[in-house]
């Protein structure tokens, strides 16, 4: 099934349409993790002047350097392209990397900031840097998990199969 880029739309008949639909459909779930990652990077401090404070202390904190703007730049500049699997090996990598201890003290570090800047004075930071934290890492889980690549027809008949046998 292959879709030519300058396809014009007077080409388009309905089993094109469907199969549009059907790249579309089995990408989304990939693309709409890597924009939620993007999000909850966004919800951090630029990686500018102003913010350079936040990322010394998150990488004093964490214990790993994988979260540092300068080691995320280009996984960041690939995601939007729906290029994010780099990007959340990283983030996997750094919170792998981390000991609890590290981790506890890191969700501190996110918590203030996500604290000041979403307005939530009634949350406890450690408890939402913590959710932030969790949440990168499942965020980073789903688009490694979209990204399996289980389109031969002889895997999903031995899906099937195996399903169908119970």
């Amino acid at each position: 099934m292959g879709l030519a880029a300058d396809l014009e739309a007077s080409h388009l008949d309905v089993e094109r349409v469907a199969d549009i639909a059907v790249v579309a459909a089995a990408h989304s779930g990939g693309y709409a993790a890597i924009a939620h990652l993007l999000g909850l990077l966004a919800a951090l401090p630029a990686p500018t002047e102003a913010g350079e404070r936040f990322w010394s202390d998150l990488w004093r904190s964490s214990g790993t350097a994988y979260l540092l703007p300068a080691n995320i730049k280009a996984e960041v500049a690939q995601s939007p392209a729906g290029e994010g699997t780099a990007l959340a090996r990283q983030i996997l990598s750094a919170v792998d990397e981390m000991t609890p201890t590290q981790r506890v003290a890191a969700g501190e570090v996110i918590g203030q900031v996500l604290a000041e800047s979403d307005h939530l004075p009634d949350l406890k930071t450690q408890v939402i840097g913590e959710l932030w934290l969790r949440d990168l890492e499942l965020t980073a889980w789903r688009v490694l998990h979209a990204d399996r690549r289980s389109d031969d027809s002889a895997g999903r008949k031995a899906f099937l199969e195996a399903w169908t046998s119970i």
